[in-house]
């Protein structure tokens, strides 16, 4: 009598792992359609009603006058975006650099906990923080807002980095410094162009935290929906616009309001797109 062999219970963990994992990966990718149907659908119609070249270059946001122009917002996030980028950037990428190859084993103790309590403070308490330190010096500004999202985007472009900067084979090190490279050239001159794939991630999941922060900025821009050079000038960006007033909005305000948050989605996907072009020009130079 011929008998049946069952199969391996590791093959049957394996498969069903596998069908799990991919489950998990159609959720993922449902999802993002399913917030790119609900934006298109909705953002479109209003756009079209208002006017494509009306609503991204108007200078006027007036919703009791049906008068929607978004341009103070996109400005306003970029001003806030670029200024994030000029304090936190730099600061992180340094910081990723010191924990990686230069802090003492005590120092690092102290510091890597203490970026991953940075990481894990809410938005709102990063907000008050600002209102309560920033605010009474500052003001209700683009600069204090810069300066507040520059702290808070600090744990992804360490956290990142530094992963990156870890990653680099040892040989790397210890080639350079065969070759009479100082510990400093080594780091800045080998292991960081290395690393630079990684170290450009953390980067742009930082702008991408910049540019959807709501609450913390909010609470210390000022929300004024106007076009200023002045950085001491309080100004709105475009996801305190759909947040200050999704609550009230009705029929075409809310239309607009939600046009504007596929606005804000389209500049994300520009700049991961961007991401991955650069990511590729570096990978192959």
């Amino acid at each position: 009598m011929r008998t049946v062999k069952k199969a391996p219970k590791g093959k049957f963990k394996e498969g069903f792992a596998r069908v799990l994992f991919l489950l998990a990966a159609c959720v993922s990718i449902l999802a993002v359609v399913l917030i790119c149907v609900f934006l298109l659908a909705n953002g479109i119609p209003a756009i079209r009603e208002v006017g494509l070249f009306k609503f991204l270059s108007g200078k006027v946001w007036r919703p009791g006058n049906d008068i929607y122009g978004i341009l103070p917002m996109i400005v306003g996030s970029l001003y806030i975006t670029a200024g994030a980028i000029l304090f936190g950037v730099p600061t992180g990428i340094l910081t990723a650099l010191y924990l990686s190859r230069f802090a003492s084993r005590p120092a690092a103790k102290i510091l890597n906990p203490a970026v991953e309590l940075l990481a894990g403070i809410p938005s709102v308490v990063y907000g008050f923080f600002g209102l309560v330190v920033i605010v009474p010096v500052l003001g209700s500004s683009i600069l204090t807002a810069s300066i507040l999202l520059g702290i808070m985007i600090l744990p992804t472009i360490i956290t990142v980095a530094k992963s990156s900067l870890d990653a680099v084979p040892q040989p790397y090190y210890e080639g350079a410094l065969a070759l009479g490279a100082t510990h400093e050239r080594s780091v800045f001159k080998i292991l960081f162009p290395a690393a630079r794939s990684g170290v450009l991630a953390g980067v742009v999941l930082g702008i991408g935290r910049a540019i959807g922060e709501t609450m913390a900025v909010m609470m210390v821009a000022g929300n004024q929906p106007r076009i200023t050079g002045n950085l001491l000038k309080g100004i709105r960006t475009l996801t305190t616009n759909i947040v200050l007033e999704m609550g009230y909005a009705t029929d075409l305000h809310r239309e607009v309001l939600i046009a504007t948050a596929l606005v804000l989605f389209v500049f994300i996907l520009l700049l991961n797109l961007s991401f991955s072009a650069l990511k590729r020009r570096s990978e192959s130079v």
